[in-house]
């Protein structure tokens, strides 16, 4: 068996690898390259074979097996990629030619399903609920995703999308379109740019989520309303894959996770939606920063 196990993060301007000793579960060595995509699908691919070439050296062992996070999925009934906001990768199979030029063995997962599977191995979820055996972890960013962990396993679904809950619909009176074709997903309501357009439609004024929830922490309407307005539209959404999958700890990634009313509002919101009458699994944040997406790689092949 190999001495490491290795992760690549592909992400839009830069491809970022990490080596990790089996033994410990911890780094030893990491190391980036920009990823360049304006010059086309195969000078990506070149950059990548060149980044595990410095970092084999580095290790003195060439790896068996990589775990690659992508910015999008890998089709199973296709074979290519889709739904990469890289559009340089849609529509390549990504794994067959990574398998080809690298020689050796991929398995490639989005970064929503990288970032649950990093915090529910080594990050938040280990360390707070050691026992969870199912585990939801959502990105709430500029869009809305998530990866679905069970006994340390990512559930991908038979058509590569398990988890992503962002295009589930919400019955708002404001639904707008989506540019997946519907109205009214999650990530078109409590996403960061889409609260930040509900504060502008309240305000007359453009704020950025971090200035919005300052204003509401100082008592400003316009703000608090539009934090009152993430809350119950969070409870409402999560309620709805609670009610499917009933995971033990959810860890909430990306910018709006980042509001402290989410964990403290949170679950109460969620009760009011929810089949169970008390809602009693934990809402946590990511302890593992920008390192979640390649050690979530990596943790594909451990």
């Amino acid at each position: 068996m190999d001495r490491y196990y290795w992760g690549v993060d592909l992400g839009g301007t830069k491809i970022e690898c990490a080596v990790m000793c089996r033994e410990t579960d911890t780094c030893v060595v990491r190391e980036r390259v920009p990823t360049e995509g304006d010059l086309g699908y195969r000078h990506v691919l070149d950059n990548i074979r060149l980044l595990i070439d410095k970092c084999a050296e580095k290790v003195g062992e060439y790896p068996s097996r990589i775990g690659f996070g992508t910015p999008g999925t890998l089709d199973p009934q296709t074979g290519v990629m889709k739904n990469c906001n890289s559009t340089h990768l849609n529509g390549q199979p990504l794994d067959k030619d990574l398998r080809i030029m690298l020689d050796c063995e991929v398995v490639l997962a989005n970064d929503a399903n990288c970032f649950a599977l990093a915090e529910a191995e080594l990050g938040a979820v280990k360390q707070q609920v050691p026992d969870a055996k199912v585990v939801f972890g959502i990105i709430l960013g500029t869009g809305v995703g998530g990866g679905l962990v069970v006994n340390g396993q990512l559930i991908g679904g038979h058509h590569g999308i398990g988890g992503e809950w962002g295009h589930n619909r919400l019955a708002c009176e404001d639904a707008v379109d989506c540019y997946c074709g519907r109205q009214g997903c999650v990530e078109t309501v409590i996403s960061g740019p889409a609260l930040e357009r509900f504060y502008r439609n309240l305000a007359g004024e453009s704020l950025s989520l971090k200035e919005i929830a300052i204003k509401a922490a100082q008592g400003d309407g316009y703000a608090c309303h539009t934090i009152n307005h993430l809350i119950e539209r969070f409870g409402e959404a999560m309620a709805s894959v609670i009610n499917v999958i009933d995971p033990d700890a959810i860890v909430i990634g990306g910018g709006v996770g980042n509001i402290d009313a989410l964990y403290q509002f949170g679950p109460s919101a969620i009760e009011k939606y929810l089949f169970n009458p008390v809602f009693s699994a934990k809402l946590l944040k990511p302890e593992l920063g920008d390192s979640a997406g390649v050690f979530g790689a990596a943790r594909l092949v451990k």
